[in-house]
């Protein structure tokens, strides 16, 4: 009876949010704020040529577990980028499910004639006092080499033990282009679908998984002042991958076809529990940055780590922007309309 009365009280508890809360927040997910200022296709920036990229690639590694770093990484390679390192890292799936990921997409671009960057296995969880990975002196030796574009697809752990004491590596850091934050209140919500979701039948609430799973790290690295870009939740709306794209996709070589056929189960959940067409490939969405960042409207922002309500009973740690008059800090929610057949095109 203790059971269900506390099951009561938390469906009340909620009722009450959502009475006290105006329709349009929690339907859409989007609380007023300050509008950002946005520059269209710009601020410019400066992208080193040779990238690393710090991934938690799931690609498909169970029926909720997205495919977008397989995505992002094989495109990226494909157009040739200088891709020096890989590391590993934890989020979408294990330390170990991602090491073996990792590998199975370079059994791939191996058999279909495409260069091979390394790969280093990284921390397979928070720091916590483990022992360090290989991938993090990988990381350091690569910056010390010279000026180097991280493209943070995970989180931010194998970057901030790897910069941990080292200013002379920081100076090496041309950008950090990572996949997290949000304007305060902001839900990440796909409330466009009529899908059959979780939540009042108008699709799942999503987490900002990158900076939960290990927000230390994203306060340790913001307090470094590293130019950064941050690509979030809503640009992904830009470039929905539907099942017409996977199969074009996958016309594209060996290497596609076998990761189109890994993203079958994340696009159905997407048409099935969000109700989209399609889903937003976060990842992807963040490597198209890389090769075209005109094709980005950004905005100069202050970001930091704070405790915020949005719907939760509990409240939780988030990588929270709002507008700034100056400083190395990019917040990029919209994409031109050229991003997506950019991704797809062969």
């Amino acid at each position: 009876m203790t059971r269900l009365r506390l099951i009561a009280l938390t469906a009340l508890l909620m009722v009450g949010v959502l009475a006290l809360t105006p329709r349009n927040f929690w339907w859409t997910g989007r609380m007023p704020v300050p509008a950002l200022d946005l520059v269209a296709g710009g601020p410019e920036v400066d992208l080193a040529g040779r990238l690393w990229i710090d991934t938690d690639a799931g690609c498909g590694a169970g029926p909720r577990v997205d495919p977008d770093d397989c995505l992002a990484i094989l495109w990226l390679v494909g157009r040739g980028a200088d891709v020096v390192g890989v590391s590993t890292s934890f989020g979408n799936a294990s330390g170990q499910v991602v090491q073996d990921r990792m590998a199975a997409l370079l059994d791939r671009m191996q058999a279909a004639g495409l260069p091979l960057p390394p790969v280093h296995a990284g921390f397979a969880g928070p720091r916590d006092g483990a022992a360090e990975p290989v991938a993090v002196e990988a990381l350091r030796q690569a910056l010390a080499a010279g000026p180097l574009t991280i493209l943070a697809l995970g989180p931010l752990t194998n970057l901030a033990a790897a910069l941990e004491g080292r200013p002379d590596l920081v100076a090496n850091v041309q950008r950090v282009v990572a996949v997290m934050g949000h304007q305060e209140g902001h839900l990440f919500h796909p409330s466009e679908g009529n899908g059959r979701g979780a939540v009042l039948g108008h699709g799942p609430i999503f987490r900002d998984l990158n900076v939960q799973v290990d927000v230390d790290a994203v306060r340790d690295v913001l307090a470094m002042g590293l130019p950064m870009t941050l690509i979030p939740y809503d640009a992904g709306r830009g470039a929905v991958i539907t099942e017409t794209d996977l199969k074009q996709y996958a016309q594209a070589g060996p290497a596609q076809d076998w990761l189109a056929t890994q993203a079958q189960d994340w696009l159905e959940f997407w048409q099935r529990e969000v109700g989209t067409a399609g889903f937003y490939p976060f990842d992807w969405v963040a490597a198209g940055y890389l090769i075209e960042p005109a094709l980005f409207d950004c905005a100069v922002v202050r970001a930091k780590v704070q405790r915020e309500w949005a719907l939760w009973l509990v409240p939780q740690r988030s990588l929270v922007v709002a507008p700034a008059a100056e400083g190395d800090v990019l917040y990029c929610p919209q994409v031109g309309a050229g991003l997506h057949e950019l991704l797809l095109a062969p």
